[in-house]
């Protein structure tokens, strides 16, 4: 507040010397908590300004269709705001190489620009002339770097949000499609940031519209590798600073011939950005990837909740999604109206009995490869306990505890709400990959009484009071998440064939 009023009373000298004689002020404005909306009228000028700025610069509800028109001037102002900033990482020691030319709004109203990287991919901003870009909410908050963003008139996306994706895809079509002088639109269509060792699939946003689009490469070829950012390595700061202590950096930036879509890309647009990519990826010399956005989304939850083995669980939740499981919540029905049968015979079901659990004919194939994933040897049986784990785990726990809290509910043989040593072991082993040495301990500190079981609430009150066991509820897991092969043995589950076909 103190700054903002400094800055007023800047803006008021301006005024006073720039032309304005006396400004008269009758009358006490009120404070904020008197008053929160303060209604100015008639509005006749734009010098009505000046009234905000006496006001003490309040915020200004202004008319919405300013944000649907391109800013006027911006063009004059572009090239000054481009070349300082092309010079910040000619300072920070970074050279900006540019293979190719670029086109023009008319040639190509968008710009697809992967692999994304790091944030220093910001730099293609300034060499492509400030074009609008398509950026998350979060980054427009910023308080350094968010006003910069909002003079792009960017299109914000709300990630969380599920109609926020509707709205900007809208928003693209309308401006790729637009007679206005719009600047173009740029666009990192993997929608997060990888490690440049492919292009994961991109999200078709940019693609709806159907207009020609130009690809642009992004490359770092450097000896040593300081500028990566994704979910799991160092974080921006660390990353920046080892940037600015190397002599000298490079970044690549190569503009494709544009591509213009043909009918059948332009009636799909999934077609029509699987395409690109693999355009890209060729120009690149790097393989493609079937991952998207949300299975890294998916992946960064199941790390930070320290949850071993995250990578399976991309493919359950594909193939769940295929099945159309997602929207059921079937597994959590099963956990509350019937745990008795999770724990029969150890969790152990056939592939027609999880079938029937599931409530999915038997000869569906994706089913088969569901249960595939965790019967590896074809013995035609799985621990159904691992899979409601790992489901419900990612749908519904928020941290460790609420994770580990998840697995006593299903290792719990009783349905009394305690686990034995045994199954405590498998909780913990499939929650935080804690060793059966560990496990033990841990439950003979606990059952004091020797009762031969335990209860969540005191493994908590355990783990919280003890420094040996509370680093349980911070820590990543520590082992290293199995090599699994990505080739699934297959197995005939409808003849009950469970030995391998091709050896």
């Amino acid at each position: 507040n103190h700054t903002k009023m400094l800055a007023c009373w800047v803006l008021r000298a301006l005024f006073l010397f720039g032309g304005f004689n006396w400004v008269t002020v009758r009358g006490k404005q009120a404070s904020a908590k008197d008053a929160p909306i303060l209604a100015l009228a008639p509005h006749s000028s734009y010098f009505d300004a000046l009234p905000v700025i006496l006001l003490g610069g309040p915020s200004v509800v202004a008319k919405g269709e300013t944000g649907q028109l391109p800013f006027f001037g911006k063009k004059k102002l572009n090239p000054l705001i481009c070349a300082l900033g092309k010079s910040t990482y000619t300072a920070g020691g970074m050279t900006i190489t540019v293979k190719g030319r670029q086109a023009s709004r008319q040639e190509a109203p968008i710009l697809v620009v992967a692999p994304h990287s790091t944030f220093l991919d910001a730099g293609i901003t300034y060499v492509t002339g400030f074009p609008s870009i398509i950026v998350r909410r979060e980054s427009g908050l910023n308080p350094f770097i968010g006003k910069l963003i909002n003079y792009t008139q960017p299109v914000y996306v709300w990630r969380e949000d599920p109609n926020s994706r509707q709205n900007t895809i809208k928003e693209i079509i309308d401006r790729a499609r637009s007679d206005q002088d719009w600047p173009q639109v740029l666009i990192f269509p993997e929608g997060t940031c990888t490690n440049r060792s492919c292009l994961i699939t991109f999200k078709p946003g940019a693609f709806y519209p159907g207009v020609p689009i130009q690809p642009v490469c992004i490359r770092y070829p450097n000896k040593l590798d300081t500028v990566t950012w994704t979910w799991e390595g160092p974080g921006a700061l660390k990353l920046l600073w080892l940037t600015l202590t190397q002599m000298h950096s490079s970044c690549e930036i190569e503009f494709l011939p544009v591509y213009t879509p043909s009918e059948a890309e332009k009636n799909d647009p999934k077609l029509y950005a699987n395409n690109v990519r693999h355009l890209m990826a060729k120009a690149l010399g790097i393989p493609v990837s079937d991952y998207t956005y949300d299975d890294c989304r998916l992946m960064t939850k199941a790390k930070r909740m320290n949850l071993p083995f995250a990578s399976e669980l991309v493919e359950v939740q594909k193939l769940r999604q295929k099945l159309g499981l997602t929207n059921t919540n079937i597994e959590e029905k099963i956990l509350k109206q019937f745990p008795h049968i999770i724990t029969n015979d150890n969790g152990q079901i056939s592939y027609k009995e999880f079938a029937r659990r599931l409530e999915i004919p038997s000869t569906n194939e994706v089913l088969q490869q569901l249960f595939r994933l965790y019967d590896k040897d074809c013995t035609g049986l799985i621990d159904f306990r691992e899979y409601l784990l790992g489901v419900l785990v990612i749908s519904k726990a928020g941290n460790t505890a609420d994770m580990i809290e998840i697995a006593f509910r299903i290792f719990d043989q009783g349905g009394v709400g305690n686990v034995t040593l045994a199954d405590a072991t498998k909780a913990l082993h499939h929650t935080v990959a804690m060793s059966a040495d560990e496990a033990q301990r841990m439950f003979k500190q606990i059952d004091t009484k020797e009762r031969g079981y335990i209860t969540f609430d005191e493994f908590r009150d355990c783990a919280m009071k003890k420094s040996e066991y509370s680093s349980i509820f911070r820590r990543r897991s520590i082992e290293v998440e199995k090599k699994t092969s990505n080739t699934l043995k297959a197995c005939d589950y409808n003849n009950g064939n469970y030995k391998t076909k091709v050896e």
